[in-house]
């Protein structure tokens, strides 16, 4: 018990809010679109036009997908998972004395959410996320001097893991801008892989809460190696809330607010929540990849912004109000 926060001890169950309790979610069979990566890379494959269709279809009614023979190594995937494991492990004051609020990675625990400063964000401990986390911005990994073995390990892995997720972040976006008849040449600077970062999750395991509470990304795309063992990923479908279901070497992408923003609202930014384990915790990696922060974006429901803008207004949101109101304050029907 040393390795969780102090906050995690003491606590063994935490309250579900009211408006959770009412969509319990469902046990269907796996039904997330599943995309086969290496055919949307040969256009004169059959398959590929099989797999454009329900990309299309994927990003319109689900805002997520699965996707398959996306050429990461399951070694690598494995290990990840492993030595993300072994360092949560470790002593909760270890952990915090050397990364809280330390650039350019950091500690956070209580809240899936960092702030721009870099601390972490707490809450009253009966409402808390369930959840402690690494913020790994890739963009300075080579430069950076970890003070944890276990996190010098992992650093090298994200280097070679960085090379290809900026590849799958990069392949999938042209395939979406091509199904949206973007001007390729204008849209290639929405998506930055410059921006891309990781952050390594662990969700202890409790009687009942949230690891994560409802709530949408908001990046142009989130790609997620979740633990192969341990579910708690649900998406909201239909009004209805599903289990994903973890599957080796397999990968979950789903959409954020700017790839909603950019598509026009015609692919969604998905709403999504994680169950906290009675019995296990849980291990997730997920990469988040932006456009530039000066990037404009432009399309007939939003007012142009930056990424950099809609960041700062999030803050700003959450800091005055306690939420993320999110892609609304942009409207050009502003209703909020």
């Amino acid at each position: 018990m040393e390795s969780y926060p102090p906050v995690f001890r003491c606590q063994q169950t935490t309250t579900l809010h009211p408006d959770d309790t009412s969509h319990d979610p469902i046990h269907y069979p796996d039904l997330v679109p599943v995309i086969d990566l290496q055919s949307l890379n040969h256009e004169d494959d059959a398959n590929n036009i099989i797999n454009k269709k329900i990309l299309e279809e994927a990003c319109e009614d689900w805002g997520l997908f699965r996707l398959v023979n996306h050429g990461v190594p399951p070694t690598l995937l494995k290990q990840l998972q492993e030595l993300a494991r072994e360092l949560f492990t470790l002593p909760f004051e270890s952990k915090k004395a050397a990364y809280s609020g330390a650039a350019p990675v950091t500690y956070f625990w209580g809240t899936a959410l960092v702030t721009q400063s870099g601390t972490a964000v707490t809450r009253d401990p009966q409402n808390i996320n369930w959840v402690e986390g690494f913020s790994v911005p890739l963009n300075h990994l080579s430069s950076f001097h970890p003070q944890l073995p276990t996190l010098e390990s992992i650093k090298l892995l994200l280097m070679d893991y960085e090379t290809h997720l900026s590849r799958i972040a990069t392949t999938l976006f042209e395939a979406m801008a091509k199904n949206l008849d973007l001007n390729l040449e204008t849209s290639k600077s929405y998506l930055s892989v410059d921006t891309g970062m990781v952050r390594v999750y662990r969700y202890p395991h409790g009687s009942v809460g949230w690891g994560m509470e409802v709530h949408t990304d908001s990046s142009i795309l989130s790609i997620l190696n979740q633990d192969d063992q341990v579910s708690g990923l649900e998406v909201l479908k239909d009004d209805r809330w599903l289990i994903v279901k973890p599957i080796s070497n397999t990968l979950i992408v789903n959409l954020g607010d700017m790839m909603q923003a950019i598509s026009n609202d015609r692919y969604k930014s998905v709403s999504h929540r994680v169950k906290v384990s009675k019995n296990n915790d849980r291990i997730s990696i997920c990469y988040f990849v932006f456009p530039g922060e000066d990037v404009v974006i432009e399309s007939s429901k939003y007012k142009p912004f930056t990424y950099n803008e809609f960041s700062a207004q999030v803050q700003q949101d959450k800091k005055a109000l306690g939420y993320k109101v999110g892609l609304a304050r942009f409207s050009q029907k502003q209703d909020c």
